[in-house]
């Protein structure tokens, strides 16, 4: 049995998994597609059990989400060639939430540094919100975007086409690319994932640091037993 769905929505599977490597808003994932296999289920391939359920997919698509970890089968992560059995309970999850709430355009001041016909960039302050959800079902960036591309007709706030390539947490300020083209997006989302971005970030620090300089290393990555936590892997972990 499949819990109903927009068929559109997976197309948020190009976007997760372009960006699944990047910045998260929270670190929290959430699960946006659940099927149960039924009792008499003969011994399949994930991908090809789920592409057979969701419409506007490619088994090419789901194998890539599920190497991004966003396939998950009874509570774990999975390759797509687990072999799914009789009731195993397999979910799509996501690092945001559906928007099963209209977004509000929001007359919400925006910092924009640069735009052009195909991205934004604009200045997120600290306290700012990125997406809705968790009780901030409003006064988020995506609600200010809103706003700010509402007398653009080719600009859809909900289309996972457009919009955000990555992500910030809450009380972070900085730079964030926003896609206003689905061609702008694909392209922006394969920069961060192969990591021929560069990011930089300031801090601060309380207390003199000793030594006053040095080097840390380390992945930051779902925790391989628990998905629902992050932790430091080590540098060389895949």
């Amino acid at each position: 049995m499949a819990q109903d769905f927009d068929a559109e929505e997976f197309d948020l599977l190009d976007s997760l998994v372009e960006t699944q490597e990047g910045t998260t808003e929270s670190g929290e994932i959430y699960e946006h597609f659940r099927f149960v296999a039924d009792k008499g289920q003969q011994l399949l391939r994930v991908d090809k059990f789920l592409v057979a359920r969701l419409e506007h997919s490619s088994r090419n698509r789901v194998q890539q989400a599920a190497d991004a970890g966003c396939i998950l089968v009874n509570g774990k992560a999975v390759k797509s060639n687990y072999r799914v059995k009789p009731l195993d309970v397999i979910q799509i999850v996501m690092d945001r939430p559906r928007y099963e709430i209209e977004i509000i355009a929001q007359d919400i001041p925006l910092d924009i540094v640069y735009e052009d016909e195909a991205v934004l960039v604009v200045n997120k302050p600290a306290g700012l919100v990125v997406h809705p959800g968790h009780g901030n079902y409003s006064g988020t960036l995506v609600n200010a975007l809103a706003w700010h591309f509402r007398d653009n007709p080719e600009y859809d706030v909900s289309d996972p086409r457009l919009g955000l390539v990555h992500r910030i947490d809450k009380d972070t300020s900085g730079l964030l690319v926003i896609a206003k083209t689905p061609d702008a997006k694909t392209h922006l989302g394969k920069q961060f994932f192969n990591k021929t971005t560069k990011r930089e970030y300031n801090a601060l620090v309380w207390g003199v640091p000793d030594p006053a300089n040095g080097r840390i290393e380390g992945n930051i990555g779902r925790h391989p037993k628990d998905r629902l936590q992050m932790t430091v892997l080590p540098p060389d972990d895949p």
